[in-house]
């Protein structure tokens, strides 16, 4: 903050004249800087216009659409949130096939816009990716990444079904249990929720939240998992998409084995370019001179943390499977996160010391923890990845999917491979095999794909954009490592903003150069 009274300095033995003179421009200036102070009150004191939309959702009971209003007010908890951020609750209904039954209490957190009233758009909503991501506790968190767009628009985000405190799906004995006690005790503790916290349901709660905030078509940011949301309200309302970004694309045509499949490709391609980079530029490289040797090496200190996992510090083990967790989870950080990764494989193949690499694996902060609701993640996320996929396949198939996730990558392979339980004894039926997204008379929308993307690998976007319709999918492509690309890459940057700012896309087949360049 700029000190608009700053002390200066006077010589001793000045002109008792001068002094007068002093103080009388001094007062006079107080005037004037007081006057300008009133005035600059006066004009951000200047009532905001609130937007209102005249299309709400279709078959929605009154209660629910012109007689709901969003009652925003200080947020409690994240602690983070305690300053600077506006929360509500949306009523939804909890099956819309059955609008005028039960309803439920969605989450949402807003950051108010600060530019001037007349140039104002209207919201951003922002999914930060998961599923099982709280909103609530990411647009705090996160809020750095967009705080530029405040000019332009109000960033909201929400708990999406199942996570947070919007009917958080629970696994566990007790509602304090983040456990996961397998799919049996899900539908033991959540049964009466399950068949509602798809991505399907979610996008028609996105519907009820844009015309509760007053407008007429949907702006909104999806990164990883919140493409997909993105994606699928685009093919339910067509005529209410606005500015729609999809960054880090999941890939529509891909069922969830396949999907798995090609992600475990694509960290180990990523991993071999680390392997390439470390040879030739990190002193003493930990993986050795190579991508072949740094698997042989890889193989070897995970059968070393199979017998025994290492210290990870707080009374935290790294084992074999963590250890491909955390290095992947290092990979999602592109170029950025190289030196962390050297540094952490080194520490832990020779000091067995396995905290270097599990830095950052919790970065919400002991204070969010203490003070807001369990955030059940991976209840929420085996919770809604089964009710969006009808994949329910036999012993013969898991143990096909399971070699072949295996055979895929020699780093990743096996702790991906665990991957093909995940649903197969879910108690309820899934919607489909992949997802459907196709939003022919959408207005553009824009995808983003970063060319070495280790966690949504880049043919996804390309596909996404495919499967949007002709005139709707619009690719961005950027020559970059890491899982997404916006701030990070310049480029990028500017297209996403003045495509938020104009809602114009970039040219089609437009190309931004980065750490792969």
């Amino acid at each position: 903050m700029n000190d608009a009274h700053a002390i200066r300095s006077r010589r001793p033995g000045s002109w008792i004249g001068v002094r007068i003179l002093a103080v009388l421009l001094l007062t006079a200036m107080g005037a004037v800087s007081a006057w300008l102070q009133h005035d600059a009150r006066s004009q951000s004191a200047q009532p905001r216009t609130e937007f209102t939309a005249n299309n709400p959702p279709a078959g929605l009971p009154a209660a629910l659409t012109t007689g709901q209003h969003l009652h925003w007010s200080r947020c409690t908890s994240p602690p983070t949130a305690r300053s600077g951020y506006d929360c509500a609750t949306m009523k939804a209904p909890l099956d819309y096939d059955k609008p005028d039954g039960r309803t439920i209490d969605v989450a949402l957190i807003r950051r108010k816009a600060t530019g001037p009233n007349d140039r104002r758009i209207g919201s951003l909503v922002l999914n930060f990716g998961g599923p099982g991501v709280s909103g609530v506790n990411g647009l705090p968190k996160f809020l750095n990444q967009y705080e530029p767009l405040l000019d332009r628009y109000d960033l909201v985000s929400f708990d999406p079904r199942g996570v947070g405190r919007t009917i958080p799906v629970r696994c566990g004995k007790t509602a304090d249990d983040l456990g996961y006690d397998g799919s049996a005790a899900c539908a033991k503790y959540s049964g009466a929720l399950l068949p509602y916290v798809g991505t399907s349901h979610t996008a028609r709660d996105l519907d009820l939240m844009r015309y509760l905030l007053g407008d007429q078509r949907l702006h909104y940011f999806g990164v990883s998992y919140g493409t997909a949301l993105g994606a699928v309200y685009a093919h339910l309302y067509p005529s209410h998409v606005g500015r729609l970004v999809l960054e880090a694309s999941v890939d529509p045509t891909e069922n969830f084995d396949e999907e798995q499949v090609s992600q475990v490709k694509a960290v180990q391609a990523a991993f071999d370019r680390f392997a390439t980079y470390c040879a030739a530029h990190i002193r003493h490289c930990p993986t050795g001179d190579g991508p072949e040797e740094a698997a042989r090496r890889m193989a070897r200190l995970a059968d070393r943390l199979e017998k025994k996992p290492a210290p990870a510090g707080s009374g935290n083990t790294l084992d074999a499977h963590d250890l491909a967790y955390a290095v992947s989870d290092q990979l999602d950080l592109g170029t950025d996160g190289w030196a962390q990764l050297a540094k952490g494989l080194t520490a832990l193949i020779d000091h067995n010391d396995g905290r270097p690499l599990s830095e950052g694996a919790d970065d919400l902060g002991s204070a969010d923890h203490a003070a807001t609701p369990p955030d059940h993640s991976r209840a929420a996320l085996n919770a809604i990845t089964c009710a969006d996929s009808s994949l329910r396949p036999g012993f013969d198939r898991l143990d096909r999917d399971e070699a072949r996730i295996e055979a895929a990558s020699p780093v990743f392979g096996e702790a991906w491979s665990s991957s093909v339980y995940l649903c197969y004894d879910w108690p309820f039926d899934g919607e489909r095999a992949t997802l459907q997204v196709n939003a022919d008379g959408a207005a553009p929308v824009l995808v983003v794909g970063g060319t070495g993307d280790p966690n949504t690998p880049y043919s996804g976007a390309r596909h996404m954009a495919d499967a949007l319709g002709d005139g709707v999918g619009v690719l961005l492509t950027a020559q970059e490592e890491g899982h997404g690309t916006y701030p990070e890459n310049r480029c990028v940057t500017e297209k996403v903003d003045r495509y938020l700012r104009t809602g114009r896309t970039p040219a089609a087949g437009t190309v931004c150069r980065g750490s792969m360049s």
